[in-house]
This record gives structure tokens, C-alpha cells and sequence, in this order.
């Protein structure tokens, strides 16, 4: 025996449950229903607003930072010739490029940069300069965005803009002058610095000196860019063997691997670059949180 008033509840339920689907078959068709695209329309686009000039922006970021201290830039410099520091070179750059035609409001910063931390503190200064940048880099620094990664951002340059594109790998600097070890905020330890092209090194080592174990699990999707890196580094395996000091050595092994990359990846993709493209490259040098960063340039092309 089934209840009248049971029975009406559940024909109610029924029907609302088929007027929410109704409801939802409608939406999902509208999603489907062909639309005319209006068309892009050219824009005269700020990737930053305002009137300052690059050079400008560049001062107002370094009003802020600490003085030079001397015994880190002394060190850096004794043990990678040819680095500046950060102010020095965003300063040199931002001049160079700006005659040259390069304006906030007209350049797409690009950066291919290592995923840590630390390697943002160069960024963070260009942003303020050239606003959001594009990010083709991960581990190391490698381009791992590749052809499509530069293919979707020279579409985003502006119309009749520039592209500045940074990358390179970067390497620690401690207080003590250890190399491939550095300062961090709030952590007592003075840790690896790069992690990921120690790691690289690491392997390496243990395929040149024999000591390296099979392992099947180097091309998980779940650590693909690590072991792209180890693979990208295998190259320069006696370099680092012959090396004075490996950990001083191993950031430009990297590099030279991917300067390759970037230049091909350049090469393939510069069609859609409109008025120009800029390529810094070379080593970020990252010393402690109370002291600026450095950078060796390696290529400045323009």
C-alpha cells in the first residue's frame, strides 16, 4: 500500500528533478551555439602604465635597496669575473634598450628563469620595470615551455613592440664565499643553491665515475624536468671532471646547453616577433637576503 501523500511528494520531486535538467540541457546547448567573433582590434597595449621612463623606474627600484657591501661584491667577483651586480646591470640595460626604442608600455618582458625562490629576485625588479613578464623557464632555468610556450607569448608582444627576453641559470654565493650554497630567510641552514643542477651534477658524476645505478624511472612525467636536465647536462661530463672547482664550473656547463636551446627555440619562433627581441643571457648569482644579487652576462643581443 503506497501512501496518496507519499506518492505526491514523489511525483513533485520528479518533477522538479526534470525541470533541473531541463534547465541544465539548456545551458549545455547554449555553450554550443556558434557565435561570430567580433574580430581582434588593434590597441595601442601598455604592458605598464605610466609616463616613467625605463631608466626612471629602474632608479625608483633601487632607491630601496641596501648599500654595497663590499666584502660580498668583492668575493663574487674574485670568483666570477666579469659579474655586476643587479643594480648595475637592470641600470646599463634599461639605458641601452631605451635607445633603442624600448619603453614600458611597448616591451613584453620574457624571462626562462630556475623555479626557485631566489631566482626571483631579478624578475621581481624587471616587473616593476617592464611589468608582468611571460615565463617560459622552469628547473635550471631550461625553457621548458619551448616552441609553443615563445609562440603564445610573441603573439602578446604589443603591435609594433619589443620582446626582452632573460634566462640562464643561477648559482649561491655564501657569506663564507662556499660556492653552490647560500643564505636564505628564515631557515638556519645554508642551503644548495641550485638544487636541481647540483642534482644534475650529481647524477653526471655517477655516470662518469661509474658508480651510477640503472634507473627505469627517468623519464616520469612526474619529474620530467629533472631528468630533461640531466639529460641536457651530459654533454660536459669530462668539463666537470677536469674542472678546479666543479660547483663554480656547473652553471656555465648549463648555460652553454641552454644557450643552444633558447637560440633555436629563438630561430623557430622569431616571425612573430614584431619590431625586435632583446636576449639576455648568462649567470644569476644569488648571495644572501641582506646583500644585492649578482649577474654575469654572457650575451646581449639586440
Amino acid at each position: 500500500f503506497i501512501s496518496p501523500d507519499i506518492l505526491q511528494v514523489d511525483i513533485i520531486s520528479t518533477m522538479k528533478l526534470s525541470l533541473a535538467s531541463l534547465a541544465l540541457l539548456a545551458a549545455s546547448a547554449s555553450a554550443f551555439t556558434a557565435v561570430t567573433p567580433a574580430g581582434r582590434v588593434s590597441t595601442s597595449l601598455n604592458i605598464l602604465a605610466g609616463t616613467q621612463s625605463a631608466t626612471e623606474r629602474v632608479a625608483n627600484v633601487m632607491a630601496a635597496r641596501p648599500e654595497e657591501n663590499e666584502a660580498i661584491d668583492a668575493l663574487v667577483k674574485k670568483n666570477f669575473p666579469g659579474a655586476i651586480s643587479n643594480k648595475a646591470m637592470e641600470t646599463k640595460i634599461a639605458s641601452i634598450l631605451e635607445a633603442k626604442g624600448f619603453t614600458p608600455a611597448n616591451t613584453l618582458l620574457c624571462t626562462s628563469l630556475c623555479c626557485d625562490e631566489l631566482a626571483r629576485n631579478l624578475e621581481d625588479d624587471l616587473n616593476k620595470v617592464y611589468g608582468h613578464n611571460f615565463n617560459l623557464g622552469g628547473l635550471s632555468g631550461f625553457p621548458f615551455a619551448g616552441n609553443t610556450g615563445f609562440g603564445a607569448m610573441s603573439a602578446h608582444v604589443p603591435d609594433d613592440g619589443f620582446c626582452l627576453l632573460v634566462h640562464g641559470p643561477h648559482v649561491g654565493i655564501s657569506k663564507d664565499g662556499v660556492i653552490g650554497k647560500v643564505e636564505r630567510s628564515g631557515i638556519a641552514l645554508v642551503d644548495n643553491c641550485c638544487g636541481s643542477a647540483i642534482a644534475a651534477s650529481n647524477y653526471l658524476k655517477g655516470i662518469t665515475d661509474g658508480s651510477a645505478n640503472i634507473n627505469p624511472g627517468i623519464q616520469l612525467f612526474s619529474d620530467f624536468q629533472q631528468g630533461a636536465v640531466q639529460e641536457l647536462i651530459l654533454p660536459h661530463g669530462k668539463r666537470l671532471n677536469d674542472a678546479d672547482d666543479r660547483m663554480k664550473e656547473l652553471p656555465y656547463a648549463l648555460y652553454d646547453s641552454q644557450d643552444v636551446l633558447v637560440r633555436d627555440i629563438i630561430e623557430s619562433g622569431k616571425g612573430g616577433i614584431k619590431q625586435g627581441l632583446a636576449l639576455l643571457g648568462g649567470i644569476q648569482i644569488n648571495t644572501g637576503p641582506d646583500t644585492d644579487d649578482y649577474f654575469h652576462p654572457l650575451r646581449f643581443d639586440y
